[in-house]
């Protein structure tokens, strides 16, 4: 299969590298509005368009990538679509549930096949956090933390913009809260209540705090910065017999949980103005420390399965609906920070 890329940024250059990896799949040619981006496919040996309807107007192609600022996703994707393509599509999709709903009609009305690079599925921290729920070592979970930070502020280009869809929740929060709604499945989502930062930007928010309740109670914490120059842990997983935490990306981290030996004779902590027990932590006896069960990825299969449904072989990895859900969710987030309220999501 041939595909062509619409876009040819910093993300597009990723997708070309790993176009070269999977068996089958062949990179057609690119487009892009701006002059020095199709330079620099000419020096990279990369077929430049004339246009987009150029590109559009290739039948070699199979499907397109669009890998543009966000508030272009729509509209290309659309007329991808209506020229006979089949389309991945940068996250976010869209900039807002209505956009994407005409997206889907169109994909319906065309019979073409749209999806969306949630890549980030693929990432080995998210899916380990997968495997010690699975396992059930912590018992039963009350609370998960996820959290990205950084400390150099939004990236100097569109995505200062709130009209090409700019900010932290469209940027990173449609990674990390498609995350937990993954991992949550069919546990309904209740409520949502956020809050947004606008620490070096007045426009966007360039970080975020949502706490989300699903109706088994548990409550998951979500969180994006880019003002930290100390950064908390990606994750942090509590349960009522032990803590998982994975530091970064690098996967270091551990599983600690309680061994089974009653603690009689607590040793209380002296702290500078007084004693504490209930903060005095565990003897090395009564908790078993264990390394991560780290699991392995590989985000071709993205690009495999999107292949393999074109062919009529698999359903897709990445549906719509479930995109639908997080876009919903960013938009509850937005209407919660804004009124400063709890807002009802799916109860």
């Amino acid at each position: 299969m041939k595909m062509g890329i619409i876009g040819y940024g910093g993300m597009a250059h990723w997708h070309k590298e790993m176009i070269g990896q999977i068996d089958g799949l062949e990179l057609a040619g690119i487009w892009d509005i701006k002059p020095e981006a199709r330079q620099k496919a000419v020096e990279e040996g990369v077929k430049v368009y004339e246009s987009q309807q150029d590109l559009l107007a290739d039948g070699d192609i199979t499907f397109v990538l669009v890998a543009t600022p966000n508030d272009f996703h729509r509209p290309i994707a659309i007329e991808a679509m209506r020229a006979g393509k089949h389309v991945i599509c940068e996250k976010p999709v869209a900039l807002s549930s209505q956009e994407l709903a005409e997206m889907t009609a169109v994909s319906e009305e065309t019979g073409k096949f749209l999806t969306v690079h949630q890549n980030r599925r693929w990432d080995e921290d998210y899916r380990t956090v997968c495997k010690i729920l699975e396992e059930g070592k912590l018992g039963e979970v009350f609370r998960i933390e996820s959290r990205v930070h950084g400390s150099r502020g939004i990236p100097g280009d569109w995505r200062q913009e709130k009209e090409k869809g700019g900010g932290m929740v469209l940027d990173w929060g449609v990674h990390l809260l498609d995350q937990i709604l993954q991992m949550k499945g069919d546990v309904k989502l209740s409520q949502v209540y956020a809050t947004l930062d606008h620490v070096t930007n007045q426009v966007v928010d360039d970080g975020f705090t949502a706490i989300l309740t699903f109706a088994d109670k548990q409550q998951v914490l979500v969180e994006v910065g880019t003002s930290n120059f100390v950064n908390l842990p990606r994750w942090y997983v509590l349960g009522s017999n032990g803590t998982a935490v994975i530091e970064d990306w690098d996967l270091n981290g551990e599983i600690v949980s309680a061994r089974g030996k009653d603690e009689k004779d607590v040793v209380p902590v002296k702290t500078a103005a007084g004693l504490t027990k209930t903060m005095a932590p565990r003897r090395e006896d009564t908790i078993h420390r264990e390394a991560l069960p780290k699991v392995k990825s590989d985000i071709r299969e993205f690009y495999q399965n999107v292949m393999a449904v074109i062919e009529g072989k698999e359903a897709p990895r990445i549906k719509l609906p479930e995109v639908m859900r997080v876009m919903k969710l960013m938009e509850a987030i937005f209407e919660s920070a804004e009124q400063k309220k709890v807002v009802n999501f799916e109860s």
